[in-house]
């Protein structure tokens, strides 16, 4: 392996420092994306809509296209229903394996950060409250 394939590690910029402040547990898990089986779901009752049109004979009373009309219309709610049990299933499955990880909120400080003095307590930034003399 060359050294162009490591990663390198970023120094903070001079001044600088990283300091811990806070600590938090999460839980961590996978979890499916909805609209991409709804989306599949949909995609699938359409094609089976198709097939399932050129697949009969048609009839004197309905066309090729009303056949496909309906069926279309019908694949596509049955598919996106489909496709959202689908993916609540799977993210009922892996949530089992979901995880507790302890994180930190880091706050980066410059030099300057750290050596400027506070606000005064009637400034405008400080927050208080202002008396006005009318």
């Amino acid at each position: 392996m060359s050294s162009a394939d490591q990663p390198e590690e970023q120094a903070p910029e001079s001044g600088e420092s990283e300091v811990v402040v806070d600590q938090a547990r999460v839980t961590v898990r996978r979890s499916p994306r909805y609209l991409n089986f709804m989306i599949l779901g949909a995609v699938l009752g359409a094609i089976l809509a198709l097939v399932l049109t050129v697949s009969f004979p048609g009839t004197t009373e309905f066309g090729a296209g009303q056949v496909f009309g309906f069926l279309l219309l019908a694949g596509l709610v049955a598919g996106v229903a489909l496709g959202a049990v689908a993916a609540m299933v799977i993210d009922r499955a892996t949530a089992r394996s979901a995880g507790t990880v302890l994180v930190d909120r880091l706050g980066t400080y410059g030099s300057s950060d750290l050596e400027a003095p506070a606000a005064p307590a009637d400034s405008p930034n400080s927050g208080g409250t202002q008396s006005t003399d009318s």
